[in-house]
């Protein structure tokens, strides 16, 4: 997309989103009336408590006693040779329960205590969002529901078992696509059944506002922490900044920090799964087009006719149809590129950065890792900081068919 000098002007003096919940032409609230108190009320909450200093202290305390904060910087020599660019990993893979899940998990949690709330339900499609939901709660005493797609369940059964292990109900969905699409629905419609006493921590930086505003600021530590220790570490900031993309959380932390550092070049990669058709991919802003879903206006995939495509994605996490918003005024104002990385090229970074490394990534984050050793061919001793959003034990089964089935 061209550059939007106004929107990118806008973007760089931080203010979005507007009274609205709107990102330039995006985000807003299209929900069920019977939602819209609920959705006030979380609204006022934000504002009352969020950035309140009591509640900061609390959250800080417990991200840095509990969840492990600061994460790791680490500079990957071996990997850096054989691609021919420095890449240095922001390693959210070793936050509490294995991905950069917690951060926005813990804070929603606390922030539902101080609003009352009886009760949690939440989605999940790799189930690190789930996983991390389900300690959150535990950590507070809070019952925890999540619902989980029939296929993506099957596919990161070892994750359904951490959530039981912590107390957490999980529901199968087993109607629409059974992947994250389908388990938002049915959050949406637990919510709607009692909207004041259940509180919907919603998993990454999509859906009405205010939820793509404070999953933003919760997610933001990972780009605020990266930017001060990659500072400290190189004297400088990095040529570039990559993170993979499905509805967006852990990119759009990592990204907040360098928006306006316009020296830094930002890049999101999206799932291209098997190919640019429909339905062989899950790259909203490379191959969608606008529209509603989920209670926000964003860029979707969907066919001529305006319905929502199955997408597929090697990796749960990015097998999604939508986009936060944020993420599309993003790539709108020409200040983020965004990019796909297909299942082999993905899986293709996992055994690198295993062998080379000693670090075994999440299918997701291998996207991000697959972006890199593209951008690194590129730019030959450049620079490049990528968000690793978490760890690889989750996807053994696939790894199990795939990489490990090709071995003697």
């Amino acid at each position: 997309m061209s550059m939007n000098s106004e929107a990118l002007q806008e973007l760089i003096a931080g203010r979005f989103p507007d009274a609205r919940g709107r990102f330039g032409p995006f985000g807003g609230r299209y929900v069920p009336e019977t939602l819209i108190p609920a959705l006030e009320r979380l609204t006022e909450g934000v504002q009352a408590h969020l950035h309140d200093t009591e509640f900061r202290q609390t959250l800080g305390s417990e991200l840095a006693t509990w969840a492990g904060r600061p994460t790791a910087l680490t500079y990957a020599g071996r990997l850096s040779a054989a691609w021919g660019a420095h890449i240095w990993l922001k390693r959210e893979d070793l936050a509490h329960t294995g991905a950069h899940k917690i951060n926005n998990a813990l804070g929603q949690a606390l922030l539902a205590q101080r609003l009352g709330a009886r009760r949690i339900v939440a989605e999940t499609g790799a189930g690190q969002h789930g996983v991390a939901s389900a300690a959150a709660c535990a950590r507070l005493g809070l019952p925890c529901t999540v619902y989980m797609g029939a296929i993506d369940m099957e596919r990161q059964a070892p994750n359904v078992g951490r959530m039981r292990l912590l107390g957490a109900q999980v529901v199968p969905v087993t109607g629409g696509d059974r992947t994250l699409r389908a388990a938002i629905d049915e959050a949406l419609r637990d919510w709607v059944s009692d909207p004041l006493g259940t509180y919907y921590l919603l998993g990454s930086a999509v859906g009405p506002h205010p939820y793509p505003y404070l999953v933003r600021e919760l997610q933001a530590v990972i780009g605020r922490e990266a930017r001060t220790q990659y500072q400290q570490a190189a004297g400088r900031l990095p040529d570039a900044v990559i993170a993979c993309v499905g509805g967006g959380s852990n990119a759009i932390g990592m990204f907040h920090a360098f928006v306006p550092d316009r020296g830094v070049e930002i890049i999101g990669i999206e799932a291209g799964g098997r190919g640019a058709m429909l339905g062989g991919n899950a790259a909203t802003l490379s191959f969608g087009r606008p529209g509603v879903l989920h209670g926000s206006y964003s860029m979707l995939l969907q066919d001529a006719d305006g319905q929502i495509q199955e997408t597929h994605s090697v990796s749960a996490g990015l097998d999604y149809p939508g986009v936060g918003p944020e993420h599309a005024l993003l790539a709108h104002s020409g200040r983020v590129r965004y990019e796909t990385a297909g299942d082999e090229e993905s899986l293709a970074a996992v055994r690198a950065l295993c062998e080379f490394e000693g670090i075994l990534p999440a299918l997701e984050s291998a996207h991000a890792l697959a972006g890199a050793r593209r951008w690194a061919h590129a730019h030959a001793g450049g620079t490049v900081l990528v968000c690793l959003s978490g760890r690889g034990d989750k996807d053994m089964p696939t790894f199990q068919q795939t990489l490990l089935a090709e071995r003697p």
